[in-house]
C-alpha cells in the first residue's frame, strides 16, 4: 500500500481570505526573501540557478492550423524555484499571458503557483496566483522604501496607473506614513484620474492626476514606475530632483546622464547577470537588453560607465548591513526590480500556512495509493 497524497486547492477568494492583500505583512516576507537572496539560500532555473524562467513564445507564422502565433504579450513562462530559510519549499509559478485576454473578460496574465515538498515532489498546494504575484511585485518597492527612501518623504509620483502600480502604491504606503500627496501620470488621462480617485479614497491623502510625466515628477520624493510597454516611457534627467528614490517595476528610457549620475540598487545582481548572459547568447544582444528593465544600464556597464554587476549593490546586502544604502539626502537612487519566483514562493508559502491554520481552501486528493509505488 502506497502513501496517500493530498494537497490544498486555494481559489482566488481563498487567497483573499488567507491575507494575500495584507501589504504590510507581504513587505515583511519580501524582506526575508531578500536576505535569503543575499546569502544564496535559494535556487532558480537554469544551469546558473538564477534564470527568471523558461519562456514559450510563438512564431510570427506557422503552417499548422492550431498552433498559436505571436501577439502582444503572448507567451507562457515556467518559473521553478527553491527558497530556503524558514520556507524550505520548492515550487513553480506558471504564467500564461495574452493581451487579447481583455476581450474575453480575463486579465492579461493568468497565473498559478504550485508548492511542492522538496524531498518527494508531492504537491502541497495549488494556488490562484494573480493577486499573489501582484502583491509581491508591489511590496518589493515597499522593502526598498524601508532602506532607501529619504526620511520624511512627502510626495509619491505614480508613473503608469495599471494593476502593478496599484499593488506598488499599497506596498509603499504601508511603509512611508509621511506621504501627504500622490501625483499620478498615465498615458490615458481618464485611467490616471481613476487611479488618483482610488488612491485618495484608499489612503486618505491628496491625490491628483496630471497630464505630463514632467509634472508628476516635479515634487516627487518617491517615484514608482510601472508603465505599459505600448509606448516608450521617456524620463529626462532634469525632471528627477536631488534625493529622489525611483523604483522601477517596469521599463523606462532616459538619457545616459540620468543613469550615470544616479546610484543604482538592484533586486538581485545574479539575476541580472543571467539576463545579460542570455542576451549575449543571442544573435542580437542589444535586442535582449531592450527586453529588460535594466537594459539601459547593461549597455552602460558594457561601455565602462557603470560598475559591473559583480561589484554592484543589491538590496539584500544592504538589508544585511554588508553594503551601503543611502548616503545623503541629496543622493538620487534608482532601484531596479525584475521579479523572481522566489518571492511568489515566500508569500505563497506564508498564505498556505495561514490557510492551514484557519481551515481555508479545499483539500484534494492526488491519489489514495499511487499506482506506480514500488
Amino acid at each position: 500500500m502506497g502513501k496517500r497524497t493530498d494537497f490544498l486547492y486555494m481559489s482566488e477568494q481563498d487567497m483573499i481570505d488567507a491575507g494575500v492583500n495584507d501589504a504590510a505583512k507581504c513587505v515583511d516576507v519580501c524582506e526575508e526573501v531578500f536576505k535569503l537572496l543575499a546569502t544564496g539560500d535559494y535556487l532558480m532555473g537554469g544551469s546558473n540557478h538564477n534564470s527568471h524562467g523558461l519562456a514559450l513564445v510563438f512564431p510570427e507564422t506557422t503552417p499548422f492550423p492550431n498552433m498559436p502565433v505571436a501577439g502582444p504579450d503572448r507567451r507562457f513562462v515556467a518559473m521553478p524555484a527553491y527558497l530556503g530559510g524558514r520556507f524550505d519549499i520548492c515550487g513553480n509559478k506558471w504564467y500564461g499571458s495574452n493581451a487579447a485576454n481583455r476581450e474575453h473578460g480575463l486579465p492579461r496574465s493568468v497565473l498559478t503557483l504550485v508548492l511542492n515538498d522538496k524531498e518527494t515532489g508531492e504537491p502541497l498546494a495549488f494556488q490562484s496566483a494573480n493577486l499573489l504575484s501582484s502583491a509581491r511585485t508591489g511590496c518589493i518597492p515597499g522593502v526598498a522604501c524601508r532602506y532607501l527612501a529619504r526620511k520624511n518623504s512627502k510626495v509619491l509620483a505614480v508613473v503608469g496607473c495599471g494593476a502593478v502600480n496599484h499593488a506598488c502604491v499599497a506596498g509603499i504606503m504601508s511603509q512611508v506614513p509621511t506621504i501627504e500627496k500622490i501625483v499620478c501620470y498615465n498615458l490615458t488621462f481618464a485611467h490616471g484620474q481613476q487611479f488618483a480617485d482610488w488612491a485618495a479614497e484608499t489612503f486618505g491623502v491628496e491625490a491628483v492626476c496630471v497630464k505630463t510625466c514632467e509634472e508628476a515628477l516635479a515634487e516627487a520624493d518617491l517615484v514608482s514606475v510601472a508603465a505599459s510597454r505600448k509606448a516608450p516611457l521617456v524620463i529626462e534627467d532634469e525632471w528627477v530632483k536631488p534625493g529622489t528614490l525611483m523604483m522601477l517595476s517596469g521599463p523606462m528610457t532616459a538619457p545616459d546622464s540620468l543613469w550615470e549620475n544616479t546610484t543604482m540598487v538592484w533586486d538581485n545582481t545574479k539575476l541580472h547577470e543571467a539576463y545579460v548572459a542570455d542576451a549575449r547568447a543571442s544573435e542580437d544582444y542589444h535586442k535582449g537588453y531592450a527586453a529588460q528593465i535594466g537594459g539601459p544600464v547593461y549597455e552602460l556597464i558594457d561601455q565602462g560607465k557603470k560598475e559591473p554587476l559583480s561589484e554592484a549593490t543589491d538590496l539584500g546586502h544592504i538589508i544585511l548591513g554588508e553594503k551601503q544604502g543611502r548616503t545623503s539626502d541629496d543622493e538620487r537612487i534608482i532601484f531596479i526590480a525584475s521579479g523572481m519566483a522566489v518571492f511568489d514562493l515566500g508569500w505563497g508559502y506564508t498564505l498556505y500556512q495561514n490557510a492551514l491554520e484557519k481551515g481555508i481552501g479545499q483539500k484534494l486528493t492526488l491519489w489514495d495509493s499511487p499506482a506506480q509505488a514500488e
